[in-house]
C-alpha cells in the first residue's frame, strides 16, 4: 500500500502520535460534523437498511450486503440496493445492467449487482435512488454505506467493523480513521470474529473457488498451492486477503494497491494473478487468460439473521 495511504494507516493503527497538522485538521473536521443538518425525518413506504462503518477503509461491508440481499431474496422479498458509487466517473444517476462497467458505477455496486442480480441504483442522492427502486417494485432498500448520509431516512442501521483493527487510535479524520465517533446502531458486526460476542455479531469471510476473468472457468484454491502466484488487492485492508491466501497454503507475491484503485493493464504483474472480486470487476476487459477472481462469502450465524428479521418485521409494523 504505497504512498500517503500507507503512511496514514501507520499513524491510524500504530502507536505513534499523529503529526500536529493532522490533529489540527481533525479538529476542523470535527467542527464540520457539528455543522451538518438534521437527519431527514421523512418516512419511506418500505424498510430501509443502511450498512456502513464508522471508519474509513474496508471492513467487509460489501460481502455483508451480498449476504443480506441473498437472505431477503430467499425469504420472498424484492430488495434493491442504492449506492453513491465511490470511484466512478461522472455524477449522473446510473441504473446497473449487464453492460455496466466499474467506471460507470464504481467497483462495489458492480460487484453487488453481478453477485445478486437485484436492482442496483447509483446516485449521489441516495434518497432519489431509493425512490426509483421503490417505483419499480422493490420492497426493501439496502444502502451500500451511508451511516453518515443524513438525507436518506432509515429503519435499520448495521455497522461493520474490522475485529482486528477496531477503531485504530480512536481519532477523527485525518488524524485517525474515524468518519464520526461511534454511536448507537441497531446491529454491529465484527468482521473476523467466529462467534457472536453479545450484543455484537461475528462474521467470517470464506474464500470460494476462483473464477477466471476471460471465460468464467473455475479452479479450487488448493490447485494453486504448487505454483508461485501473484496476489493483487486494492481494498481497505489488503493484508486480510493476503493472509487468507497464505492460510490456504498458496505461495504468493503480494501486490497491495490503494482502496478503490482504478487498475490499468500495466499495473498487473506477469504470470498467474489472484485478485479480489472488487478488483476483478475493473480488470474484465484486459484480455488476459491468467487473471483469477477469488470471491469471498460471509459466514454469519442464524442468530444474526433472526435478529435482522425481527428488526425488519418491526420496521414493517411501523408502516402498517
Amino acid at each position: 500500500m504505497p504512498g500517503l495511504e500507507s503512511r496514514l494507516n501507520g499513524v491510524w493503527y500504530g502507536k505513534q502520535e499523529p503529526p500536529l497538522v493532522l490533529r489540527l485538521l481533525s479538529r476542523a473536521y470535527r467542527q464540520a460534523l457539528h455543522w451538518r443538518g438534521p437527519a431527514n425525518s421523512r418516512k419511506l413506504p418500505v424498510p430501509v437498511v443502511v450498512v456502513g462503518n464508522f471508519t474509513i477503509g474496508g471492513t467487509g461491508k460489501t460481502p455483508l450486503i451480498v449476504a443480506l440481499v441473498e437472505h431477503l431474496k430467499r425469504n420472498g422479498r424484492r430488495p434493491g440496493v442504492v449506492s453513491r458509487g465511490y470511484g466512478r466517473s461522472g455524477k449522473s444517476a446510473h441504473t446497473l445492467d449487464d453492460r455496466s462497467t466499474a467506471v460507470q458505477s464504481g467497483d462495489e455496486p458492480l460487484l453487488i449487482y453481478r453477485r445478486t442480480q437485484v436492482p442496483v441504483q447509483v446516485d449521489s442522492d441516495r434518497l432519489a435512488a431509493a425512490g426509483r427502486l421503490i417505483g419499480i417494485g422493490c420492497d426493501v432498500i439496502v444502502s451500500d454505506d451511508g451511516l453518515q448520509h443524513r438525507n436518506l431516512p432509515r429503519h435499520i442501521e448495521i455497522e461493520v467493523y474490522d475485529a482486528d483493527r477496531g477503531y485504530g487510535n480512536g481519532r477523527l479524520l485525518p488524524a485517525g480513521p474515524l468518519r464520526e465517533y461511534p454511536r448507537q446502531v441497531d446491529m454491529r458486526v465484527g468482521n473476523g470474529m467466529a462467534y457472536d460476542p453479545h450484543p455484537d455479531f461475528g462474521m467470517q469471510l470464506q474464500l470460494r473457488s476462483c473464477v477466471r476473468l476471460h471465460d468464467g472457468a473455475r479452479r479450487v484454491l488448493s490447485e494453486f498451492s504448487g505454483e508461485p502466484v501473484h496476489a493483487v488487492a486494492g481494498i481497505g485492508n489488503p493484508g486480510r486477503f493476503f493472509k487468507a491466501l497464505d492460510a490456504e497454503g498458496i505461495r504468493i507475491v503480494e501486490h497491495p494497491f490503494p482502496d478503490h484503485h482504478r487498475f490499468q493493464a500495466s499495473d498487473l504483474p506477469g504470470g498467474t494473478v489472484l485478485m479480489t472480486e472488487k478488483d476483478a470487476v475493473k480488470c474484465l476487459e484486459f484480455g488476459r487468460t491468467d487473471l483469477w477472481a477469488v470471491p469471498a462469502e460471509s459466514k454469519l450465524s442464524e442468530d444474526f439473521f433472526r435478529a435482522f428479521e425481527e428488526l425488519l418485521d418491526r420496521a414493517g409494523d411501523a408502516h402498517a
